[in-house]
C-alpha cells in the first residue's frame, strides 16, 4: 500500500511540486503560514457552530491551539532565514472544494461535510508535508515538515473520528469516497504552483 492511498487519496501529488517548492521557499512558507492559521479559524468556526457538541468542543478544542502554534513556527523559521510574511492568497484549492458542499441538505449533512472537507485538506497537507520532509536539500527543513507531517495525519484521524462520532456509518463512508474523488478531479485540473502548499 503506498503512503498516499493509506490517507486514501486518489490522486499522488506530481513530484514536480516539490522541486518548484523548493525555489519558491519564500512564498511556500507563506502559504504554509497562512493554511495553519486557517486550519486554526476553521475549528474555531466548528465549535462556534456546534457548541452542544461535546466531543467536537473538546476534542478541537486543542487543536486551535496547535495549529496557531504551528502558524508561530512558521513564521519564526521565516524570520530565521531573513524572509518576510507576504500577503495571503486566494486557496484555489479549498474554495473549488467547498464549492462541491451540498447544498441545502440536513444538518447533519451539512455536519458530514464540514468534518469531511477539514479531513480531506489535513490529508492532502500531511501527503505534502511528506513530500517536503523526503525531497528538500536543506537537512533542518526536511525534519521541519516530518514534525508537520506527523502532526496533520493526526488532525486528518481525528475529523473522520467525529464523523463517526456524530454521523452513521452508513453515510460517512460514501460521503468520504464521494470527497476523495471529488478532490482528485479537482487536483487533474489545477496548474502545479510551488508556492502553494495545495
Amino acid at each position: 500500500m503506498s503512503k498516499v492511498s493509506i490517507l486514501g487519496l486518489q490522486l499522488p501529488t506530481d513530484p514536480r511540486w516539490v522541486n518548484l517548492a523548493s525555489i519558491s521557499l519564500e512564498a511556500v512558507l507563506t502559504d504554509h503560514a497562512f493554511c495553519e492559521q486557517k486550519a486554526a479559524t476553521a475549528c474555531i468556526s466548528l465549535i462556534q457552530r456546534y457548541p452542544e457538541k461535546d466531543r467536537l468542543v473538546q476534542d478541537l478544542a486543542p487543536i486551535v491551539t496547535e495549529e496557531w502554534g504551528h502558524f508561530r513556527q512558521v513564521l519564526a523559521e521565516m524570520k530565521k532565514r531573513g524572509f518576510s510574511l507576504g500577503k495571503q492568497r486566494k486557496d484555489a484549492y479549498v474554495n473549488e472544494l467547498m464549492l462541491h458542499q451540498v447544498k441545502g441538505g440536513t444538518a447533519e449533512e451539512q455536519l458530514l461535510d464540514k468534518l469531511l472537507i477539514c479531513a480531506l485538506i489535513e490529508a492532502r497537507s500531511c501527503e505534502r508535508f511528506r513530500l517536503l520532509s523526503e525531497g528538500l536539500e536543506d537537512e533542518y527543513l526536511r525534519d521541519f515538515y516530518r514534525k508537520f507531517m506527523i502532526s496533520e495525519a493526526g488532525h486528518y484521524r481525528l475529523f473522520i473520528d467525529l464523523a463517526h462520532e456524530y454521523i452513521p456509518e452508513e453515510k460517512v463512508s460514501p460521503r468520504w469516497q464521494y470527497w476523495l474523488q471529488t478532490e482528485a478531479e479537482i487536483l487533474k485540473g489545477m496548474e502545479i504552483r510551488g508556492d502553494r502548499m495545495h
